[in-house]
This record gives structure tokens, C-alpha cells and sequence, in this order.
């Protein structure tokens, strides 16, 4: 798509890799941050994270000096939850494979946690995983659970490596049953579309910020909007060249982002 940064009045904004690195602040957060409320621009974190609730993102984010409010965080996990309430009965038995922040957003929809007797399988990334863990979701979903996953992220970056992500698990699971899931979090559009209702954006009007170009960059382009991708995270630039889904801007990082959207709004 043809876009203008002056253009942009609403920006998701991807997580790991564009905000901090593990439990490190990168370049240019906190001025980001400053950027949007000088601006008045709507804005909404979209991480393909589920292993924490709002309210943990919200305080891991002010330990690193970002200010940030709940209301402007949407995980998979709270994601997953409420798409699974658009499609599940009140009540219904859910089987998880995730962390805390995954079970308490399926368990504060009211649903119900089971093992192989469950309707839904619902799994995202979980660093305890076991494989009794993976037998009982891989049961429950050949016995005719339907299978829902938070994101689809094979891995995610850390200080400085690269850890297995929930997609990893996603593989396993999909591997021992021949189903595939139904993928929430990036690059699918759910969370996209979620995102645009809960800060009343128009598509043309909105940008995702992210640094990985097979979610972040693939799931803005899928759901019509710009897309802008920084090489603080995973992806880069050469790949970004040959990507059948390129960005509408590259950037090394956030500070030389804010300095080409300043430029583009006519500012010094």
C-alpha cells in the first residue's frame, strides 16, 4: 500500500524486539511514548505474548521506566479468550497449554479448566511444558476438541539469543494430531480487527509497528493496514527486501523513526 507517516493516527505496537529486549528497554521507548501523547495519537500494545496478563505487562513495562496503562495492552492470551467467547457456550471445558496469563484470561471469560474431556484446546507458549501436558491437549483435540492457538511465533527474542516460542509448541501439538489450529494473535486478522474496535481506528488511519515480518508486518498487511518494521528484533532488512509482504517503512530503530515521523509532520 502507498502511505503517509503524517497520515497515521493510530499505531499498534508490537513488543519484544520493538519496546525492550528481555527486561531491557531499547532506544527510544520512553520517547515513543512522549511522541504518541504530544500527538494525541490513539495507540494499543499488541504482543503475541500470552504468558502474562495486562496487568503483569503493564508492571514489567514500569520496571523499565514505560509508562504504560492496562487498557493499552492486548495480549494473545486476552485475545484468544475473547475470540473463543464468540464461539464457545458459556461454561464450556477448555484445556490449556500456556502460563498464568493464558488460564486466567480463559478462566475470567468463565469457561471451565479440563483435561481430555475438553471442547477447546487453547495453547500458546509455555515454558513449563511437559510432555503429559502435550499428550492430554493432543487427546482432547482427536477426540474432537477444537484446537485454538494464542500466536504463531516459532520463537522470540531475548537479550541476546533467540528462545523457542509458541508456535514451536503449536508444532508439536499440530504434529501429533494432523489439525491444524486456529491462530489468534499475528499475522492473522482477529487481533488486528480486535485492536481497531477497542480504540475505534479506521484501517487507513492506523499503522503496525513490529519487528518480525511474518506476524507483526504480515498481519498489518493482511488486515489493510500500513505497516512499519524497525531491525531491533528478529527480521531484517534483507529480508524485509524480498518479502512478498514488505513493509511500508523500514527503520533501524524507534529514534530514527521518530525522527522521520517528526519530519514528515513538518517538525524540527
Amino acid at each position: 500500500m502507498t502511505a503517509q507517516l503524517s497520515a497515521i493516527r493510530n499505531l499498534l505496537i508490537d513488543m519484544d524486539g520493538v519496546i525492550y529486549r528481555g527486561k531491557m528497554a531499547l532506544p527510544g521507548a520512553v520517547d515513543l511514548f512522549h511522541f504518541l501523547q504530544e500527538h494525541e495519537m490513539g495507540y494499543l500494545l499488541v504482543t503475541n505474548n500470552a504468558t502474562r496478563s495486562p496487568r503483569q505487562v503493564a508492571d514489567q513495562l514500569t520496571s523499565m521506566g514505560l509508562d504504560v496503562p492496562e487498557s493499552r495492552i492486548l495480549t494473545s492470551a486476552t485475545a484468544s479468550a475473547a475470540y473463543l467467547a464468540t464461539i464457545a457456550p458459556a461454561g464450556a471445558k477448555v484445556n490449556v497449554v500456556g502460563e498464568r496469563g493464558l488460564v486466567e484470561a480463559i478462566e475470567q471469560r468463565g469457561f471451565m479448566l479440563a483435561g481430555r474431556d475438553a471442547e477447546y484446546v487453547v495453547a500458546g507458549l509455555d515454558k513449563t511444558i511437559t510432555y503429559e501436558k502435550l499428550l492430554t491437549a493432543s487427546l482432547a483435540i482427536r477426540d474432537g476438541a477444537t484446537f485454538i492457538g494464542t500466536n504463531p511465533d516459532k520463537t522470540y527474542p531475548m537479550e541476546n539469543d533467540i528462545a523457542p516460542g509458541a508456535g514451536s509448541i503449536l508444532a508439536a501439538i499440530e504434529a501429533a494430531t494432523d489439525v491444524q489450529p486456529i491462530v489468534v494473535g499475528k499475522p492473522e486478522p482477529l487481533v488486528i480487527e480486535q485492536s481497531l474496535q477497542m480504540l475505534g481506528a479506521k484501517a487507513e488511519e492506523t499503522a503496525m509497528l513490529g519487528d518480525r515480518l511474518e506476524t507483526d508486518i504480515l498481519g498489518g498487511y493482511r488486515a489493510g493496514i500500513a505497516t512499519i518494521l524497525v531491525l531491533t528484533g528478529i527480521s531484517t532488512a534483507e529480508e524485509a527486501a524480498v518479502y512478498p509482504a514488505p513493509p511500508d517503512w523500514i527503520f533501524d530503530d524507534l529514534p530514527a523513526m521518530l525522527r522521520a515521523w517528526r519530519e514528515a509532520l513538518g517538525e524540527r
